[in-house]
């Protein structure tokens, strides 16, 4: 039993490898081409409304608008909306105070920022505002923004290539854990070795949770926001890859994101992130699969988000399960076979778990090291979380689990910038 499952191991690692090794070259592409591309510059400075969904963020809040002020492109162009979302704290007055325009919203049945947007957008639309602006700004309320952000995101937006367009997303409290650092040095990974490679090949990208412009023309052209599933930033960028629209990436656009720092949140959080992959795939993978064949334009987009939702953390999952059944099948057989069943089931557990450990550490590695003077850390901390990010990926297997069988729903995360921006050492303005 245990040489047919490593056999079926075996076919089924060969089989991910072919159908994931176009991401090897994704990798070459971040390695071989780090400078930062150049864009042309804008012939025109449009119009946007930054909408910002916050629930209880009263502590953060503030801070983003003041760098949103504080951007180094006209304030009369850029309109900063909040939407104080099911509050019950001074997320809204802050919000005011700090000079932006605020809609609150309850509505304890359509909870989520996904609604919100919708019916952001809806008000706009009986307001008579809907024709006022060319873009829409996405943030978090944790999120601080570069000052040349607004101007960078403009001069891409302005090729008129592109539905929406995503930005380089680091992190206000790399150092804080293991934990903030795996997020961290995760989302460092989609910038260079994904967006940036999809960018610099001509591809589609995807947009990762915030810090994202959407094109006016897409959200009339889709009635508002009609993305509700628990991870609407993928459902979005799956959505555009089947109807052949081209998500973009700004290299030199700059977002900085608080992360978690306790596991219990990480939890909730990436329990949310693997329900909403599940949904996603449910409800796209036919689409994804006849855009590969269909669409012309966007056929290798497909594609790429079709391995995207897939669910391939339920593949490793499965040959480690199998191997634990065998394990624990042992168990009942004699003594004699059940000890060297037994002895060969742990080693060849273990020795998956390295191999995770070790792909883990190297793909980490890879990316601290081309990102390494964008990572605010002591040096000591970059190398030692390194040897914690195989870890942090390793507990999204019983997360991945955990996913497929409860019922998950949207859970706000405290958010605690002042200890996060002492981090910095004063980087941030």
């Amino acid at each position: 039993m245990l040489m047919m499952l490593q056999k079926f191991c075996g076919v089924l690692t060969l089989m991910l490898a072919v159908l994931y090794v176009y991401q090897a070259f994704y990798v070459i592409v971040g390695l071989v081409r780090r400078k930062r591309a150049h864009v042309r510059q804008a012939q025109t400075l449009h119009r946007y409304a930054v909408l910002i969904s916050a629930r209880n963020e009263e502590e953060v809040i503030g801070e983003l608008i003041e760098s949103l002020k504080n951007q180094d492109y006209p304030q009369e162009l850029l309109d900063v909306y909040v939407i104080a979302d099911n509050c019950t704290d001074a997320t809204a007055q802050v919000a005011r105070q700090a000079g932006a325009i605020v809609y609150e919203r309850f509505d304890r049945v359509r909870v989520g920022k996904g609604y919100a947007m919708d019916w952001f957008f809806h008000r706009l639309r009986e307001e008579g505002k809907e024709e006022a602006y060319d873009g829409y700004f996405v943030f978090d309320a944790d999120n601080i923004v570069d000052p040349a952000f607004v101007r960078e995101m403009n001069n891409v937006f302005d090729s008129g290539d592109y539905a929406a367009i995503t930005c380089y997303r680091n992190s206000k409290n790399y150092a804080s854990n293991w934990i903030s650092a795996g997020y961290s040095l995760w989302f460092l990974r989609e910038a260079r070795f994904l967006n940036f490679a999809r960018m610099q090949l001509g591809t589609g990208c995807a947009v990762s949770g915030t810090g994202f412009l959407v094109s006016a023309q897409v959200v009339r052209e889709n009635g508002g926001w009609p993305y509700h599933l628990l991870t609407e930033d993928i459902q979005f960028s799956v959505d555009c890859a089947v109807h052949g629209r081209r998500i973009g990436y700004c290299d030199k656009a700059v977002v900085y994101d608080e992360q978690p720092t306790t596991f219990q949140q990480s939890w909730n959080q990436r329990m949310r992130w693997s329900k909403g992959f599940y949904q996603v795939a449910a409800r796209y993978l036919g689409p994804l699969f006849r855009g590969c064949l269909t669409q012309k334009k966007s056929r290798f987009t497909c594609y790429d988000m079709m391995m995207t939702v897939a669910p391939g953390m339920l593949l490793t999952t499965a040959v480690l399960g199998f191997n634990a059944f065998i394990l624990f099948s042992a168990i009942t057989e004699p003594l004699s076979v059940a000890a060297d069943l037994m002895q060969d089931s742990v080693l060849f557990l273990l020795d998956n778990l390295f191999n995770f450990y070790i792909c883990m550490l190297l793909y980490g590695g890879m990316t601290m090291l081309v990102e390494w003077k964008q990572i605010n850390a002591r040096p000591s901390k970059k190398v030692l979380y390194l040897f914690t990010f195989p870890l942090f990926m390793l507990t999204y297997i019983p997360i991945s689990l955990a996913a497929l069988v409860r019922r998950v729903e949207w859970k706000p995360i405290r958010h605690n910038s002042s200890a996060s921006l002492k981090a910095k050492n004063g980087s941030l303005t």
